[in-house]
This record gives C-alpha cells, sequence and structure tokens, in this order.
C-alpha cells in the first residue's frame, strides 16, 4: 500500500532570551502557530546561540529558557501538533556543525551581513571568537539536520537560508557522488511500481531535456508519495532526476513571512535591550499605563495640535491590531485634531489587553508546573533526536564514517 505524502518540514528556533514581548510575538511566534497545522512543525529553543553573544553570563539561561517555553504554550504552540524541543538536548546539532565546518570556506561566513552589522551593535561585548564567526553554520547545521522544505524567515533573515542552501549543495557535491550512483538508482526506481517508474521517467527526460520545471516538480511529487521507498532511494531519485549525485541534505526554501513594524514604548523597535518592550504575560493594568505613556508624533505637544500619523508609532500599532474602520478613525482624527492622542490609544489599548489576557490565560497552568513544561520538551527532543539521528547516519555513512 502506498502511503500518503506527509505534510512539507518545517524548521525554526528562537533564543532563550526570557520571557518574551509583542515584537516576539509578531515577529515570529504567532505565525508559527498557524503554522502548526499546516505543517510537520520543529521548534527549538536555540541555547547554544545563546553562547555566542552572551557565553560570560549564563547564569539565568535555565530560567530564561523555561520562560521561553512558557510564552510558546501560553501563545498557541501545541504539543500535539509541532515539536518544540532545546537545542542543546540533541548533540547531532554540533556533530554536524563540526563536519559542515571541514568543507565551509571562511569567506562564506565573513560575508553573512548579521556577522559585521551584530559586531557594531554589540560593541560592549569581545565577539572575536570563533563560535561568534561560525555561528551561521551552527544555524545551517541546526536547519539541514532535519532536512526541511521551508525555514520561515522575514526578508532581513534570507541570506541565512542562502548559505544553508550553498552548505548542503557543496556537501551534496563531495559526497553524493556514489560511484555506482546510477545503479542504485535505476534499482529504487524499480521500487516506484511499473507506471509511477514510467511516469517519472517521462517527467526526469522532459525536466533534463528542456529544463520544464512543472515536470520537476510532479516527479518530486511522485517521490514524496511513495511508501515503497527508503530515505536513500528518495535521495538518490531526487539526485537522479535532477541531474546530480545522491541529495543527502536537501536545499531549504525561505518561507517568507510577513513581519510587521511593532515599535516600542519609545517608538524604537519593541527590543529589551531598549526597556521599550510590553511583555507577552504582562499584567493588564501595567499594560494600559505603559501605552498611556508612549510616545506619539512630537508635533502634538497640545491636544489641539494636529500630528501626522505616519510619524506617529502608536499607528504602526494601529497597522497590527485595528481594523481598516479604526485606522481611518485614528487617521482622521489625529490629522485634524478630531481626537487626542489618549482616545486614539484607548481602543488599541483594548485590543492588546485582550490578546495578552489570552496568553496569561493558557500559560496559568504552565507557570508553576515546571515538570508539564520539562515533559514536553523531553518528548519533543527525543522526537528531535529521532530525526537528528536519521541524517547523521546519512551524513556519516555519505563521509565514510561509518567504522565497522
Amino acid at each position: 500500500m502506498v502511503n500518503s505524502a506527509p505534510n512539507p518540514r518545517v524548521l525554526s528556533g528562537m533564543r532563550p532570551t526570557g520571557a518574551l514581548h509583542l515584537g516576539n510575538y509578531h515577529g515570529a511566534l504567532k505565525n508559527w502557530v498557524e503554522l502548526q497545522y499546516q505543517y510537520e512543525c520543529f521548534f527549538f529553543i536555540a541555547d547554544w546561540h545563546a553562547l555566542t553573544t552572551g557565553y560570560e553570563d549564563t547564569k539565568d539561561l535555565e530560567e530564561n529558557l523555561f520562560q521561553v517555553a512558557v510564552d510558546w504554550l501560553g501563545a498557541g504552540l501545541n504539543p500535539s501538533a509541532s515539536t518544540m524541543f532545546v537545542q542543546s538536548r540533541v548533540p547531532e546539532h554540533a556533530e554536524l556543525h563540526l563536519l559542515l565546518s571541514m568543507i565551509t570556506p571562511l569567506g562564506w561566513l565573513e560575508r553573512v551581513p548579521t556577522y559585521k552589522d551584530q559586531q557594531e551593535q554589540l560593541k560592549e561585548k569581545d565577539l572575536a571568537t570563533y563560535g561568534f564567526l561560525g555561528y551561521p553554520l551552527l544555524q545551517s547545521a541546526d536547519i539541514l539536520l532535519y532536512r526541511p522544505k521551508y525555514v520561515p524567515v522575514g526578508e532581513d533573515q534570507v541570506a541565512h537560508v542562502e548559505i544553508t542552501r550553498e552548505v548542503a549543495r557543496r556537501f551534496n557535491h563531495l559526497y553524493g557522488r556514489e560511484s555506482d550512483f546510477v545503479d542504485k538508482a535505476e534499482k529504487a526506481l524499480k521500487r516506484l511500481g511499473g507506471k509511477n517508474a514510467e511516469l517519472y521517467r517521462t517527467l526526469r527526460k522532459a525536466y533534463q531535456e528542456s529544463g520544464d520545471e512543472s515536470a520537476l516538480a510532479k516527479a518530486a511529487a511522485i517521490l514524496d508519495g511513495n511508501g515503497r521507498l527508503t530515505l536513500a532511494d528518495r535521495e538518490r531519485l531526487q539526485g537522479y532526476l535532477e541531474g546530480t549525485g545522491r541529495m543527502i541534505l536537501p536545499e531549504p526554501e525561505a518561507l517568507l513571512t510577513h513581519t510587521p513594524k511593532v515599535p516600542g514604548l519609545d517608538g524604537r523597535k519593541m527590543s529589551k535591550s531598549y526597556g521599550n518592550t510590553i511583555g507577552l504575560r504582562e499584567d493588564p493594568g501595567q499594560v494600559a499605563r505603559k501605552m498611556k505613556a508612549m510616545q506619539t508624533d512630537p508635533a502634538r505637544v497640545r491636544r489641539t495640535d494636529v500630528g501626522d500619523p505616519e510619524k506617529c508609532p502608536v499607528f504602526d500599532l494601529h497597522r497590527v491590531y485595528s481594523g481598516a474602520d479604526t485606522q481611518a478613525w485614528a487617521a482622521a482624527g489625529c490629522r485634524t485634531a478630531g481626537i487626542g492622542c489618549i482616545d486614539c490609544k484607548k481602543p488599541l489599548i483594548d485590543a492588546v489587553v485582550v490578546e495578552i489576557e489570552g496568553v496569561r490565560a493558557r500559560a496559568r497552568e504552565y507557570e508553576e508546573n515546571r515538570d508539564a513544561v520539562a515533559a514536553i520538551l523531553a518528548d519533543g527532543c527525543e522526537k528531535a533526536r529521532e530525526a537528528a539521528r536519521e541524517t547523521m547516519q546519512e551524513v556519516r555513512s555519505a563521509m565514510g564514517l561509518e567504522y565497522r
């Protein structure tokens, strides 16, 4: 019997910086909550990545990790629908990082845009370390270990997915060239069954002779939906289809996600380092007080002064939380001084408080139950290790490291 095709896999992670805020939620977490019901999702807490810039002080790492997990659960991540785990509990991340470091040119790491950007932004830290230089490759290992089809990112993170694709391409070029590749691919082709094998050959010819991308997609779908194939067979037939070698580490695709601008209380990007955040589980009364004092258009000194919503951070939040009618009301009231800034903020405060109260209610059962959180993460780590072991067995074999 042929198994139906599994949902494509998605992989993403987040550093354990402690309790999360609205910027984290709308920048990534809200999207994850939706993706978990569309794809096979793996989400990890990147504690090793936290060390690349915070290696000098790790005393709060465990507590920060716990708080992130609680926020994930409060935001709506469902352990039954997605796999949540801790990076350092899956040592295969480190092993793949080490092996990939043997083949990755130094220049690839030095040209990653965020490498110099973060050095500039974090001048007070000593980032002249091997770990910081190599963090993009560790990120690539994180991704490739689970062989996902998609990595959800904003436009500013596409470069990280691109270097991951380059690393995978180089690895496959170096280690996917089996001397008996064609013979093994032809044997695997027979396992597809006569009808599917014939269709595969037709589509392969159409792609390799005329570059028909639709033929490539149709042939790949035949492989994904066939339960008779082993993972190695599927990799070989994918490489055979594309005219390459065995594709041991598939190249992931960036799943571009809309990341709305979430301003902090002072108008700058919401960030803990600026002290301008609204926490996901913050007390509603405190949220209201913070937002009432939130910076608006500097031109509106008095109630009668007109303003420009395009210069007002509060209006950026309206774009996140308010419908078209409310946005139109707020914009018109600002431009004509028909409403004051407190009036403008009121429906926004109500919307933010409703969202936060929902997170608080879901998180409450976990805040005082560390054992429940630990059990969820332990279960996720086991599922993640199962997938990671499968990949590493293939990687070691391809590199000649499976000794008898």
